[in-house]
């Protein structure tokens, strides 16, 4: 879901995470990965703009960050 509400291909995030491609399809297909990829791959979209909403009732989610204002 974050990956694609950033508009970027299982290939772009896998690049940017510096992980494999066969890392991100684990991922969206629910398989366990080693903490220290998931910090990795969730680092990434962090700073690619996602921010993860923690459960509260209504289900955990993503949404993206408001850009800021233009220099």
């Amino acid at each position: 879901m974050a990956r694609v509400a950033l508009g970027l291909s299982l290939i772009d995030l896998a690049k940017l995470a510096e992980v494999a491609p066969a890392t991100i399809s684990r991922l969206e297909a629910g398989e366990a990965l080693k903490p220290r990829t998931l910090r990795d791959i969730r680092q990434t979209l962090e700073d690619t703009g996602v921010i993860f909403i923690d459960e509260n009732g209504g289900g955990a989610g993503v949404r993206l960050k408001k850009p800021g204002p233009q220099a």
